[in-house]
């Protein structure tokens, strides 16, 4: 078996070094693996932007929660946790450990991969996972598995497919990586725009289960773009290996303040991840959703961020670019200051609008510019915590900090699952408040620590 794998990754390497390219200069590969990857955010951001509301709406009714397989036994345990939930709560319990384990599981795939069964068919298996779990959310009996089934083929999927887009370069051709994984980048905020739009108008037009349905067919879709271009694609990518791994005290330090640098981002991720899992809640419950004769589907609102996302990209780039040239460009951690700050904006900008708005329903504009605003607000702290991290972090742990960036993600998803729990407890004014006080939190551990953190982050030449 690993002769084979050696015996194509040779092919391969040599296939996309010797020029095999395509559109854009750039191997046929990146284009199969874009494709897959934008169809896989399509499926995964269409059924997280319905599951909330499917299970406060529908699934965990009377009539509907009785038929789940091994719900009883799965509601005991949580609650023997965290105590007796209401279904509003209970949804958002069940959102918080989905979405975070949809984070913890890529760091498990990616090591079954490497030391067992090669990228290729982990992403395969994985896509396969992912459209068995899709189908199962169309039934009320498989829901439970049908979250196991996504959280397992995310892992297998997300912890691999990148790692192949990379692989598709030679090592010294970084200039061309870059641009391909820019490439790559665009098929998933393509599929996260789109994904919610197309499931949310089928679920509200025709049922829950359309909606589900549809992000299974586009699962499907992906898996056959992989499959179409699976003799492009690298089966093994060997990860780089460091003999020795004692690290010097000065490489400790900067490994102690990348972790510092993520656990202050925990507060931010919390405030802007809020919007998948309790905002659906209240956008259905407080805003006016009917416009000239039309209802605004709810998951629409889900897309926003993500709209925002992309085309504040160009514009972030020229901001920062005419900050350079006058030499004021902030540097890594005033960016990750800057997205906190602006994430406190965007949840008092609907705290201000529901105290505007009294008693009647709030107007379908504020929601945007909450979630427009936090599209921002990402762009500011997490692709600035990921380039952090490739850069400052030591070769021999630098793929170790990465999985332990994206675990600050498996942490905020947890607590957006139990903070969820006190929506029902608080006014909409005071939750949406408190959800500001925590990203300002995060944004007030940046000013205080900020200084301190950047000369780890930036030492002077050494003295060690």
């Amino acid at each position: 078996m690993g002769g084979k794998h050696d015996t194509m990754s040779t092919g391969e390497a040599t296939l996309t070094r010797a020029g095999d390219v395509t559109f854009m200069g750039h191997p046929k590969g990146l284009f199969y693996l874009a494709f897959t990857e934008g169809w896989e955010r399509f499926s995964f951001y269409g059924m997280t932007a319905l599951v909330v509301l499917y299970m406060v709406n529908q699934l965990l009714l009377p009539g509907h929660v009785e038929h789940i397989g091994g719900f009883s036994g799965f509601r005991a345990a949580v609650e023997s946790i965290v105590g007796p939930l209401s279904t509003q709560a209970l949804a958002s319990q069940i959102f918080g450990l989905y979405s975070g384990f949809v984070y913890f599981t890529p760091l498990l795939g990616g090591m079954i991969a490497d030391r067992w069964i090669g990228q290729r068919n982990g992403v395969v298996i994985g896509a396969l996972s992912m459209s068995a779990g899709h189908i199962a959310m169309t039934f009320d009996q498989s829901f439970l598995v049908a979250l196991l089934l996504l959280v397992i083929g995310s892992g297998f999927l997300k912890g691999n497919i990148s790692a192949q887009v990379g692989a598709l370069y030679p090592p010294e051709d970084e200039a061309r990586r870059t641009r391909g994984f820019v490439i790559f980048s665009t098929g998933i905020n393509i599929g996260a725009v789109v994904g919610p739009l197309l499931c949310g108008l089928l679920a509200q037009v025709y049922g829950w289960h359309y909606g589900f349905g549809i992000a299974a067919i586009f699962m499907l879709l992906g898996l056959a773009t992989y499959l179409y271009g699976y003799r492009y694609l690298p089966a093994r990518v060997e990860r780089k290996k460091f003999e020795g791994t004692r690290l010097t005290a000065a490489e400790r330090r900067i490994v102690y303040a990348l972790i510092a640098v993520m656990i202050m981002t925990i507060f931010q991720s919390t405030s802007y991840l809020q919007i998948f899992n309790v905002n659906p809640i209240w956008i259905q419950q407080h805003v006016a959703l009917d416009v000239g004769g039309f209802r605004i589907p709810v998951p629409w609102y889900q897309s926003i961020h993500s709209v925002f996302t992309i085309l504040g990209v160009p514009l972030l780039f020229w901001i920062w670019r005419r900050q350079a040239l006058r030499r004021r460009e902030p540097d890594d951690l005033a960016k990750i200051g800057t997205g906190a700050w602006i994430a406190v904006a965007s949840n008092l900008i609907l705290v201000a609008a529901i105290v505007a708005s009294g008693d009647t329903p709030v107007h379908p504009i504020w929601p945007i510019f909450y979630g427009g605003g936090l599209g921002v607000a990402f762009m500011y702290y997490w692709p600035t915590l990921l380039a952090l991290v490739s850069r400052a972090a030591p070769a021999k742990v630098n793929a170790t900090l990465m999985g332990l960036a994206f675990m600050s993600l498996f942490v905020s998803n947890n607590l957006i699952g139990w903070i969820g729990g006190f929506y029902e407890k608080m006014t909409p004014a005071k939750f949406w408040a408190m959800h500001a006080a925590i990203a300002a939190a995060g944004g007030l551990l940046v000013m205080l620590f900020g200084r301190r953190l950047g000369r780890a982050l930036h030492p002077a030449p050494l003295v060690d």
